[in-house]
């Protein structure tokens, strides 16, 4: 256990500065490991745990009653979601869903401290705040992408977060994944990639997208 609280701990100190707040999370809290693909957090659960991301990589999405979906956002290490918050605060059921988009490690905050947490701690305020704030701004250009730019920029945007969060040129996706994430067609998707390849922005393998 000493070799995980050490992990924790060399994550938390970035972002939160009281000492004992930092051995509370440590403590209370629990490593969990999931595999790419796993659900984290489903549609309509009840949260009694808040995750904070160590290492990998995961993907926020909302789904609407007939099961379509459209993504969000990443989650990246030393991230939380901030939907995850409200969510445990307020114990109202999960409007969303997390996936691990890669292997990842996490940290399981238990929520019943979060508020508690909020007031006597400064520091894990002012990172809730900040995570409000990434997350809306995340989701306002969600949002301008949708209303505002074309679909081959849209997919363009989409590959080029996804590169960002990752830190590689290689996305592994299939058309019909990116289709599924971007709530169109695998046929659409299909022939926008094709003029982005023709566009020398990207090259596509099986079941791989590399970008230029």
């Amino acid at each position: 256990m000493s070799e995980t609280n050490f992990n924790i701990k060399d994550t938390l100190s970035g972002i939160i500065q009281e000492q004992p707040l930092i051995d509370e999370i440590a403590t209370l809290g629990r490593l969990k490991k999931v595999k790419a693909g796993a659900n984290v957090v489903s549609p309509n659960q009840n949260a009694s745990e808040m995750p904070i991301v160590i290492t990998g990589i995961l993907r926020v999405m909302r789904h609407d009653e007939n099961g379509n979906e459209v993504f969000l956002y990443y989650l990246e290490g030393g991230q939380t979601c901030a939907m995850s918050i409200t969510c445990c605060i307020e114990q109202k059921k999960s409007a969303f869903h997390v996936v691990a988009e890669e292997d990842s490690v996490l940290w399981m905050m238990p929520t019943a401290y979060l508020d508690s947490w909020m007031q006597k701690y400064p520091s894990f305020r002012r990172f809730v705040m900040r995570s409000y704030q990434m997350r809306f701004d995340e989701l306002l250009t969600t949002l301008d992408s949708m209303v505002f730019m074309h679909l081959d920029e849209r997919v363009y945007k989409y590959l080029l977060d996804k590169k960002q969060a990752s830190g590689s040129y290689e996305i592994n996706k299939t058309h019909q994944q990116i289709a599924d994430e971007l709530n169109t067609s695998r046929v659409v998707i299909s022939r926008v990639l094709k003029k982005l390849e023709k566009e020398e922005k990207i090259e596509q393998h099986r079941n791989k997208i590399e970008i230029l």
